[in-house]
């Protein structure tokens, strides 16, 4: 992963300085809360519903050890001993004091992180495959690409205050793991010879207008990956609207004047940018390659089976999170491991100060101290030698992070919804949560086989629930919190994504979960032997499926607290 230098510490210490005056001058009445608001905002500073919350970049998902330590620290200390990972790779703690966010920064500073960017209307952090570098089916690791990106926008005049936030990602892969489609602006590597090519999408996003991001260019040689940007952001901003938040996303620009003649507009202004300064040299992709730490792959040992003498009950657990949790690695001798942050009782990507120390210690024990964090708000051990894994379970099973849910409807992703944020119309953790006890027997997630859920407290979509085989949106309705159920949307991994839709009636808070029960047990009637939830949605249709939960039923509909009332302007959607 990337080695920030003194200079990239010596940045962030100041820009935490910064923000320290910022506040310290709104206190004594010098700068207004309206003036505040965007130099907190690009902070990562929020006010919530209860309390603010600082959202902590985590650059393409990249951690380690002594940076997981830092936020266990961080946490205990000025939060309430825990943080939350969400669906773009960052960190929030919920319960941050304004005051105390400086210092918190300062903290973070020390090993390399920060807030600059994850939220306002900029170029935000930049994500990209949580396998990024290890992933066996990888044409080439889009990593040191993401770091000139992210090098090149922090700080950048054009992309401070644009008409709408603006997210990026990249991949390396042809299988998607990264969302791409999702995003506004999305790289897929196609070609490694003889040099890296990426294919450009722009445009994509969820929330009240969901788009898959259309290809805008199949070509684009790496050399051109900052000058194409440049001239994306450039028409981006000046056409993009700044009197309609709802309208002030790229994609509804794109979707407005068409994609051909955006396209048009966008190498318009790229043939005056593209043999300009911006314009990569090899020497710049090698300065950066050069800043990589990489584990050491030489130390890597296979497994001996005749070594695990595990049986009964502990031998079917192993061999469970073995097959769920243990994920495909391009080096041999090494696996790839992952922490669901997920089971009955734990908001999802939650974890406590504590359990990240722990989780810290093992990260230096058996991955070299090197982490990644997924965008299913999970944590990802990406250098274990084979030969370890057995250790890794016995060491996870006793911290109570071994689930063996990978994969499956244990592993569902949540948004923090009304609990937290401003903007909800619903809560999402406690509809989590009951999912997860009616389904934490994991034999039965075994039956329910692949599955997907992915809960959003609102239309701005943090939890993804467009892409998962179910997804779950939280609405208001005249007050009460309601939640409509959609079907058909796939992430793009394992298959081409594809978007979710709305089936039937909305359910009020104490009925949804019955309604996703009942459409699972439709699943397990009428299944054909080895279908998929997936495909046997394509096979019997979502009416089928909306007819099976409609038959949920309540003589009163029970209004949610968290839904009512008058909402703040500002939320936290990721």
């Amino acid at each position: 992963m990337y080695q920030p230098s003194e200079f990239d510490l010596a940045r962030l210490k100041e820009r935490a300085v910064q923000l320290s005056t910022q506040i310290s001058r709104n206190k004594q009445g010098l700068l207004s809360d309206d003036q505040l608001k965007p130099l907190r905002l690009q902070n990562g500073l929020y006010i919530q519903r209860h309390a603010p919350m600082l959202r902590i970049a985590i650059a393409y998902g990249m951690l380690n050890s002594d940076q997981l330590r830092a936020l266990a620290d961080v946490a205990r200390r000025y939060d309430r001993g825990y943080g939350h990972f969400t669906t773009r790779q960052n960190m929030q703690l919920n319960w941050i004091e304004v005051e105390d966010t400086p210092s918190a920064l300062s903290d973070l500073a020390e090993v390399g992180l920060h807030g600059i960017q994850s939220s306002g209307n900029c170029l935000r952090n930049i994500t990209s495959d949580a396998l990024a570098g290890i992933a066996p089916d990888e044409i080439i690791d889009p990593r040191p690409y993401a770091e000139l990106l992210r090098q090149w926008s922090t700080f950048h005049p054009e992309f401070a205050f644009l008409p709408r936030k603006f997210k990026v990602a990249l991949t390396g892969t042809p299988e998607d793991r990264a969302l791409v489609q999702i995003h506004d602006l999305a790289f897929e590597v196609v070609d490694a010879q003889p040099s890296a090519v990426f294919r450009v999408r722009v445009g994509g996003g969820l929330g009240r207008t969901p788009i898959l991001g259309p290809v805008i260019r199949e070509r684009l040689d790496w050399t051109d990956l900052l000058t194409y940007t440049h001239a994306i952001m450039r028409v981006y901003n000046e056409l993009g609207r700044r009197d309609n938040l709802t309208k002030a996303r790229i994609k509804i620009l794109v979707r407005t004047v068409g994609l051909e003649r955006f396209r048009d507009m966008v190498e318009a202004e790229w043939e005056t940018l593209k043999d300009g300064p911006q314009k990569l040299p090899l020497s710049e992709l090698e300065r950066i390659r050069a800043s990589f730490k990489e584990p050491d792959w030489s130390a890597g040992a296979l497994l001996d089976e005749q070594q695990i003498l595990l049986t009964g009950e502990e031998k079917l657990a192993w061999d469970r999170w073995r097959t769920r949790n243990v994920l495909p690695h391009r080096i041999s001798g090494h696996a790839a491991v992952l922490i669901a942050l997920k089971n009955a009782g734990r908001p999802p990507g939650d974890v406590t100060s504590q359990e990240m120390e722990a989780i810290a210690d093992l990260a230096d024990q058996f991955s070299q101290g090197y982490l990644r964090v997924s965008h299913a708000q999970d944590l990802v051990l990406p250098a274990v030698r084979q030969a370890d894994l057995p250790a890794v379970y016995q060491a996870l099973n006793a911290l109570g992070l071994a689930s063996s849910v990978g994969g499956l409807i244990g592993d569902m992703v949540a948004c923090p919804g009304g609990d937290y944020c401003a903007l909800a119309n619903a809560r999402s953790l406690p509809i989590a949560d009951e999912i997860a006890r009616r389904y934490a027997n994991l034999d039965a997630q075994e039956d329910l086989g692949p599955l997907d859920l992915r809960i959003s407290g609102c239309m701005n979509s943090c939890g993804h629930h467009h892409t998962g085989h179910i997804g779950i949106l939280g609405v208001d309705k005249d007050g009460a919190a309601f939640y409509q159920v959609l079907l058909g949307g796939h992430s793009g991994h394992g298959a081409p994504a594809a978007l979710g839709t709305i089936i039937g009636r909305a359910f009020a808070e104490d009925e949804i979960a019955d309604a996703i029960e009942e459409i699972l047990n439709t699943y397990l009637e009428q299944r054909t032997s080895g279908e998929t939830f997936r495909q046997a949605v394509e096979r019997l249709g979502k009416k089928t499926f909306a007819d099976a939960a409609d038959t949920i039923r309540t003589s009163t509909v029970r209004k949610a607290g968290s839904g009512s009332g008058k909402r703040e302007a500002e939320g936290t959607p990721a």
